[in-house]
């Protein structure tokens, strides 16, 4: 089971306990009495099982008494990835969910984030989300900010400087007549976004990158469409955006892209569909459109609590699956009213119920594919799963430190159980009490230290 190659670098940290993790060919694998090595670089440098304590020691140089024990009712799992988030709403989250999506978007979203040109406001609600979501067991974020370029720049200061894992979007929008003072000109798009992307590299984070976010189709002309496009490829970035979360939306971009045989054509048409590519929600597509997301390498993300909150739709995820398209899961908050991905899995299960209820024949999610999507899946989604995701050796250690019985917490424990009961009765019951330790990269960023300045 250990990889006994002898180290390039240093061992910094050695967990002994239980791990729990998915792979790509199983959903859940347990591993008892493990030992997990991290090394400088904050990358798992080995894993091996606990009877091979001695022999770790010596081939990896560390003494046996720096062996951190977790107790008997914690285990660690991989970080938590939150493919589709709204960061600038985080500030109305929980409230505002009385309107379908476009009504949604001009009554509350558009006149909220245009706010976000006064960069104290900005700090105030990005610190707050960001603090929130790790706590909660996020490592990586997929953020839409606005179309502020310093508010965004600010956004990936705020996620470097916490330790969170994050790509930021500055959003592109060109088209919006609702409210007159948020949206761009093509040309300010277009070099604010160059002026984005080249700011935010220049800072060198090393775990924050830009990625290029046209709103979606509705709010982008195609003149605007083809230069994200371009801007994409030419500096292998990510891309997000939405498609086809709701009926009146799947009909307004048909109106307004008629040469395009479908939504995800118009964006198939202006090279914004690539390996790179994450897009939100997908509640309509058809199959010859998951065909295209397939060929491409796009990949999809499910945003159960959204699309039930503003009665958008209901994805079929085991049909997205079965297309063998790439699928993660995001909070996509404030449409979603929580920045938890604890929150996220459980709708997950529920939605797919609701679709076993009216089709017998549908295949439920289990807890344990569940699990895997919040995962491991959500790094497959944002194509860092060469980085993350899992307990695999060479990937970073993103890791929760996991409590079931954390004093004073949300689940009783009345008898010692195994470590696949623990893991349901945290994905069903548990909140961040039970998440006593986040790392990212190897370092521990929570419980929280004060970011230097």
């Amino acid at each position: 089971m250990a990889n006994l190659d002898r180290p390039s670098t240093t061992t910094a940290h050695i967990y002994r306990g239980t791990f729990i993790h998915a792979t790509r060919q199983t959903a859940l694998q347990i591993l008892e009495d493990a030992l997990l090595g991290v090394n400088t670089e904050g990358k798992i440098a080995f894993i091996g099982k606990g009877e091979e304590l001695l022999t770790l020691s010596q081939a990896f140089a560390f003494d046996p008494s720096e062996v951190t024990q977790l107790a008997q009712h914690e285990f660690f799992m991989p970080g938590m990835v939150d493919t589709h988030i709204h960061a600038p709403q985080y500030s109305y989250a929980g409230t505002a969910l009385d309107m379908p999506l476009l009504q949604w978007l001009n009554t509350y979203t558009f006149p909220v984030e245009s706010r976000f040109k006064d960069l104290e406001f900005a700090k105030k609600v990005y610190t707050q989300v960001v603090r929130r979501t790790l706590k909660n067991g996020t490592t990586t974020a997929c953020y839409f900010a606005t179309i502020h370029t310093d508010a965004s720049l600010l956004l990936g200061q705020i996620a470097n400087d916490f330790g969170q894992r994050a790509l930021v979007g500055k959003v592109c929008m060109d088209r919006n007549n609702s409210v007159k003072h948020y949206k761009e000109t093509r040309q300010e798009s277009q070099e604010e976004t160059c002026r984005f992307i080249a700011e935010l590299l220049d800072k060198k984070y090393p775990l924050v990158k830009p990625v290029v976010t046209p709103r979606f189709a509705l709010s982008c002309t195609e003149a605007l469409l083809g230069q994200l496009g371009a801007i994409a490829k030419n500096n292998n970035l990510h891309i997000q955006s939405h498609i086809s979360e709701n009926m009146e939306e799947v009909k307004l971009v048909k109106e307004l892209f008629p040469e395009s045989k479908s939504y995800t054509d118009v964006y198939h048409k202006y090279n914004l569909l690539t390996d790179k590519t994450v897009m939100a929600h997908g509640c309509y597509l058809s199959d010859e459109e998951l065909a295209l997301f397939r060929e491409t390498g796009a990949s999809l993300s499910h945003c159960p609590n959204s699309n039930i909150s503003l009665c958008s739709g209901i994805l079929n995820v085991a049909n997205v699956l079965k297309h063998k398209v790439k699928l993660g899961l995001g909070t996509d908050v404030a449409g979603g009213y929580s920045a938890s991905m604890l929150d996220a899995v459980r709708r997950t299960r529920d939605t797919s119920k609701v679709l076993t209820i009216q089709n017998p024949e549908h295949d439920t999610l289990s807890f344990e594919e569940v699990f895997r999507l919040a995962t491991l899946g959500g790094s497959q989604a944002l194509s860092m799963d060469n980085q993350t995701g899992n307990f695999e050796v060479g990937k970073d250690f993103d890791a929760l430190r996991v409590n079931v019985a954390a004093p004073d917490g949300p689940i009783d424990l009345n008898q010692c159980e195994r470590p696949k009961i623990m893991l349901e009765k945290f994905l069903n019951l548990g909140d961040d009490r039970n998440i006593v330790e986040v790392y990212v990269a190897g370092r521990k960023v929570v419980p929280f230290t004060e970011p230097t300045a």
